[in-house]
């Protein structure tokens, strides 16, 4: 019996690891120059692939008061606002990273090969253009 208790505590806990191994869910980007936030990215899996859709960012309204859209932004993208934006499309399980898929910066419309994957409770975030690449650190919101 005690065995049997051990080996479901140590299954909940395991359990409860892998959850927070998960890019799944809310995660804040941060100006790394700045340290202030940025947004908040939603990471959600569709038909077996990550995309992460912007939920929040400061100052959401123009100075018309309409929300800010995204006029650099690539294809139907263009004109879209900001908020609700797509920006993280088609990564695929890669072992323990998601890759194959791109990450776009609404704000200059680049949009870069990416990859991604949780490293001690944050999100790492790389994107690639050419042989070079950038890597930020996202922190799980709330």
């Amino acid at each position: 019996m005690i065995w049997l208790r051990a080996a479901t505590a140590a299954v909940c806990v395991a359990g409860t690891a892998l959850a927070a191994d998960t890019p799944l869910g809310v995660w804040k980007t941060v100006d790394e120059k700045t340290g202030k936030a940025r947004s908040d990215v939603e990471i959600y899996e569709q038909d077996g692939k990550l995309f992460g859709r912007i939920q929040s960012i400061p100052d959401a309204d123009g100075p018309d008061g309409k929300p800010k859209i995204c006029i650099k932004c690539p294809g139907a993208d263009r004109g879209k606002p900001i908020i609700g934006l797509v920006i993280i499309k088609n990564m695929a399980a890669s072992g323990d990273r998601y890759t194959g898929g791109t990450i776009m910066d609404p704000e200059d419309g680049k949009v870069y090969r990416a990859e991604l994957w949780v490293e001690k409770g944050t999100l790492k975030v790389r994107g690639y253009l050419g042989p070079f690449y950038r890597t930020q650190t996202w922190l799980r919101a709330g």
